[in-house]
């Protein structure tokens, strides 16, 4: 397994940890990262501090671009791979947008319910037409795209 999507899973370990037992994220990262049981790789601790800086937002746009389903009915483990895959298409702009959902598909598809890489695929698809294009850093996510920028195809899930 390559070491970045080995970083996605101990991010998601994390994320998934922290929201299960109340905890602060940051705190648990903090104690892993101290800790000698298990390294956190750098490419986690960049994920999990990108997703808890920009949490509030990503939820927002989870919510609001989910197709019947609520932020709190999704499984934590769809929740949490969302958010890593949702923080890397719109904040990690080394993360192509197709590698970005690929690894939250197959996240899912390794940790979560049957229906869930079709869910998590539809979701990321939608929420890459929010992807800032090239040369057009002044859009923020969340906005509308440009007229006439190339978008992804809508996609159920």
């Amino acid at each position: 397994m390559p070491a970045r999507s080995k970083a996605r899973k101990r991010a998601l370990d994390l994320l998934y940890e922290a929201e299960i037992r109340g905890e602060d994220v940051l705190r648990l990262l903090g104690e892993r990262g101290a800790g000698t049981e298990r390294p956190v790789p750098e490419y986690a601790a960049v994920l999990v501090r990108g997703v808890q800086e920009h949490r509030a937002e990503i939820d927002s746009l989870l919510a609001e671009h989910s197709r019947g389903w609520s932020l709190d009915r999704m499984p934590a483990v769809d929740r949490n791979i969302l958010r890593i895959g949702t923080y890397e298409l719109l904040w990690a702009g080394d993360v192509p947008p197709g590698v970005a959902i690929s690894e939250a598909v197959l996240l899912a598809r390794d940790l979560s319910t049957d229906g869930s890489p079709s869910f998590v695929n539809g979701l990321l698809a939608r929420l890459a037409e929010l992807r800032p294009a090239a040369g057009d850093a002044a859009r923020e996510p969340g906005r509308e795209a440009a007229p006439g920028s190339e978008a992804a195809p809508d996609r159920e899930g």
